[in-house]
């Protein structure tokens, strides 16, 4: 069953994966069960497993009827009707339901944690980042992709101080951190608010990209690519000269793939 491929349609997912997904049993394994995922059942049912049937009755009934499902308004809500639980809570027990979420067997749990952390107000840029970490490193794909989503409003509150802390991220051994500091601050962005500072000006992340313009793993240069590519949208000539400028520096297969990739829209 972990291993299974996935159905390609959300008509094709079998009634036991799908009931197994539901219940918070297992993960998803692709973009298609991931998607599918009705997040106000299983919230219903996370809450019934935590003993919290009680308290979050009223809010199962206003996530009903909100009639929302779309992945990038329902996954905050949630996280925000959790955060706004744990605030009535004890030190301990507040810190024992995160961990729950944050290391639940299911991936959409787990964006819920991510986003909770996101959404609280009470922490710092740099203490939301921090606690942000092993949700980037996640194995998941959907829980790295949320991780960065959740965050990525107070990165651009705050963009200067985020491209000074990512930068010690750049070059972490773990690919997947390199590339959270990569796709959490695209100009534009996927099922994101743009980041209009990057967009006007891309040069000031110029020394954080700087750091993986030869990076050998596949999943980061697609990141740094696709940086590019966003910054290319509205400032093509400031790619074109960081493009020759890093396969002078760097004339290798890895800078090669990157520049052809980051500049695949433009008009050379």
């Amino acid at each position: 069953m972990l291993l299974r491929k996935g159905a390609r349609k959300g008509a094709d997912i079998p009634d036991h994966i799908r009931n197994l997904l539901q219940s918070g049993h297992i993960e998803s394994v692709n973009l298609t069960e991931w998607l599918a995922v009705d997040h106000i059942l299983l919230f219903q049912q996370i809450a019934h497993d935590l003993g919290m049937g009680a308290e979050t009755r009223k809010i199962t009934e206003q996530l009903t009827q909100m009639n929302e499902q779309r992945i990038m308004k329902i996954i905050p809500t949630i996280a925000s009707n959790w955060l706004n639980l744990m605030e009535r809570m004890g030190d301990k027990e507040r810190i024992r339901h995160f961990r729950s979420l944050a290391e639940h067997r299911s991936d959409s749990v787990r964006c819920w944690a991510a986003f909770i952390i996101g959404s609280d107000s009470r922490l710092s840029l740099n203490d939301k980042l921090d606690r942000t970490r092993s949700f980037a490193a996640d194995h998941h794909f959907g829980v790295r992709e949320i991780a960065w989503m959740a965050v990525r409003e107070p990165i651009t509150a705050e963009l200067s101080n985020a491209l000074t802390f990512f930068m010690d991220w750049a070059i972490d051994p773990d690919p997947l951190i390199r590339r959270f500091a990569i796709e959490s601050t695209r100009p534009h962005g996927v099922w994101a608010k743009h980041i209009q500072e990057l967009k006007e000006n891309p040069a000031i992340a110029l020394p954080l990209l700087n750091h993986v313009k030869s990076d050998a793993h596949k999943y980061v240069q697609d990141s740094v690519s696709n940086w590019l590519n966003d910054a290319g949208k509205t400032n093509p000539d400031w790619v074109r000269q960081v493009c020759e400028s890093w396969i002078q520096q760097s004339d290798t297969k890895h800078t090669l793939r990157i520049i052809t990739r980051g500049q695949r829209n433009l008009s050379l």
